[in-house]
């Protein structure tokens, strides 16, 4: 069977996602435009032997609508024969890209295609999309009885269940931190950025926070209508142990084995196996738990043949939850930082995680990474690759 192989893999530093913030005066289309050519700078890759262009974003409105894949490689410079194609899994919209990527290059469809996503925070808010809409319809609402609720309210409902204290998230935060400023500060996050304006770091990172500090946060989504609702929740969930609002876009160049070789290429891993499952849209954030035992599973491996893991730091509690369930090693979970210090682009997510991983895996030496990101709906992707 033909393999899939990853290439390479690069993303911008990530920038607040917020008005006057890193990235607040560049266009989604633009953002994107430069990683797919960076992309091809870093290789060589004639973009015309390119098979499809397939992109993750999750605010598809204003900038980031109207298939926003495919102006953002005609930003880039790619021959008008190239297609592309913008995805929508939420969180996951950009990691999806990679599984239809590979699936195409395993089937035989495409020799070549690039993975990559985009989210423009500060120019589309979170959430632009479904302004004064309902985006659940009637028998939806029906079925689970008015009792969906949007993610932070989850990540609580998680933090209660699996019984993790707000020290504890806190603790994980602060850890996030400390490790994504020390790769800065190493050079570990050099070889796999494509700097953007004059930032150089990723702008979320605080490298003085402490537990104590996250202490005195207030608890981001308790009000008087969510207390009421579910009145055995002690408030826990805040704006230091969530992932901040972010910009950033990240690509990935996907090809066969032979196609690499072919083409000069040196693939540096092998997409060795992948799975998507659905789960409670209620607790929401969960998918990851199933997720993980559904691709081991289908790898033939077992948490602890996996030497990293990159676990998308939603939330602090959604992330030690999965912890709790699968076993895993958090010495060896985003080793260099996740999502609550280095930031959270949603459709750009998936594709930095990626590019993350593999850049771990080589750096450690290890054979197996783990990739796997809860998604809005009860949603969750995981992905394993084998280093080359």
């Amino acid at each position: 069977m033909t393999s899939a192989v990853i290439v390479d893999a690069v993303r911008t530093p990530v920038a607040k996602g917020k008005p006057g913030s890193a990235y607040s005066e560049i266009h989604a289309v633009d953002l994107h435009a430069h990683v797919l050519a960076a992309l091809v700078e870093r290789t060589g890759i004639d973009p015309v032997v390119v098979d499809d262009v397939i992109s993750g974003a999750v605010g598809q409105v204003g900038e980031q609508s109207g298939n926003t894949a495919r102006w953002a490689l005609l930003g880039a410079g790619f021959p008008e024969s190239v297609p592309g194609v913008t995805v929508d899994r939420q969180c996951g919209s950009s990691q999806q890209a990679l599984h239809f990527a590979a699936q195409g290059v395993i089937a035989g469809a495409y020799d070549v295609a690039i993975a990559s996503g985009v989210e423009s925070m500060s120019r589309v808010p979170m959430g632009s999309q479904f302004l004064g809409k309902d985006f659940y319809g009637s028998k939806v609402s029906a079925r689970y009885d008015n009792g969906l609720v949007f993610q932070g309210i989850s990540a609580e409902l998680i933090a209660s269940k699996w019984d993790l204290s707000r020290a504890q998230l806190d603790e994980f935060a602060a850890e996030s931190h400390q490790r994504a400023a020390t790769a800065w500060k190493d050079g570990l996050f050099e070889s796999q950025v494509a700097y953007v304006n004059d930032l150089r770091t990723d702008e979320t990172i605080r490298p003085a926070t402490t537990v104590e500090s996250l202490a005195g946060l207030r608890p981001a989504f308790e009000d008087a209508a969510s207390a009421a609702r579910f009145p055995g929740i002690d408030w826990r969930v805040t704006a230091g142990n969530s992932s901040p609002i972010n910009d950033g876009s990240a690509a990935i160049l996907v090809t066969s084995e032979e196609a690499a070789a072919r083409l000069g290429l040196t693939a540096r891993a092998r997409v060795h196996s992948f799975a998507v499952v659905g789960d409670d849209p209620v607790l929401m954030l969960t998918g990851i738990i199933p997720a993980t035992q559904r691709v081991l599973s289908r790898a033939g491996l077992s948490i602890e043949d996996i030497d990293v893991f990159e676990v998308n730091e939603a939330f602090a509690s959604v992330v030690l939850a999965w912890q709790q369930e699968t076993g895993a090693d958090l010495a060896k979970v985003n080793i260099n930082g996740g999502a609550i210090a280095i930031g959270h682009p949603l459709g750009g997510s998936g594709a930095r995680l990626m590019t993350t991983l593999l850049n771990n895996l080589e750096q450690t030496g290890g054979r197996y990474g783990l990739q796997v990101m809860c998604e809005a709906g009860g949603l969750a992707n995981a992905t394993i690759i084998e280093r080359i």
